[in-house]
């Protein structure tokens, strides 16, 4: 089951990054590295077209609340997304809550752990804060980068699925979990 999840006031810091939530301050940086080709398209999205697409996309964030901002030296390098999770495909999951995960990064910004620490952090903080059972994230196969976040991040390979992108494609994906170890639970 999804849990609702807020993260209004959420200030992570590891000892590189503080991940918090987008403000309209946020555009130039965002735009920054959501209009380069080849970001977006690993998470399911084209690169942004011009900065009111941008602007749109902000917006969504601030209102949804459950996006942090990546920031590095002071500069919004990506997002962390906290999504809501297939139930219909983990029907197993009926009586645990849990959520998904999904992250983008600039290209400038890869092969430097960066993500990894970012989601090492907001795991930790949807586990102790938010009680989370489980958490899911998920990969197209081919998106290596992404599979090795998870890998480090304490994620296993849970099962194979599909994913229709924002562009019409549709994606074979690798769906991993986590579950909360404080719970030791089992499915």
């Amino acid at each position: 089951m999804n849990k609702q999840i807020d993260i209004t006031g959420a200030v992570l810091t590891t000892e590189r990054l503080k991940l918090r939530p987008f403000k309209l301050e946020d555009l130039d940086d965002f735009y920054a590295y959501a209009s380069v080709d080849g970001v977006g398209q690993w998470a399911g999205w084209l690169p942004h077209k011009d900065k009111e697409e941008t602007l749109r996309i902000l917006n969504r964030f601030i209102k949804n609340k459950k996006t942090f901002a990546i920031v590095y030296e002071n500069k919004v390098i990506g997002s962390l997304s906290i999504e809501r999770y297939d139930e219909k495909e983990l029907p197993e999951f009926k009586n645990k809550m849990g959520r998904e995960i999904g992250y983008v990064l600039a290209k400038d910004h890869w092969g430097k752990g960066l993500m990894s620490e970012a989601v090492k952090a907001v795991v930790g903080w949807l586990f102790q804060q938010e009680n989370l059972d489980f958490i899911v994230c998920g990969n197209f196969i081919e998106n290596h980068r992404s599979q090795r976040v998870w890998e480090k991040c304490g994620f296993t390979f849970y099962k194979y699925g599909r994913y229709i992108t924002q562009y019409g494609a549709v994606k074979e994906t690798m769906i991993s979990i986590q579950l909360n170890p404080a719970k030791n639970m089992r499915q």
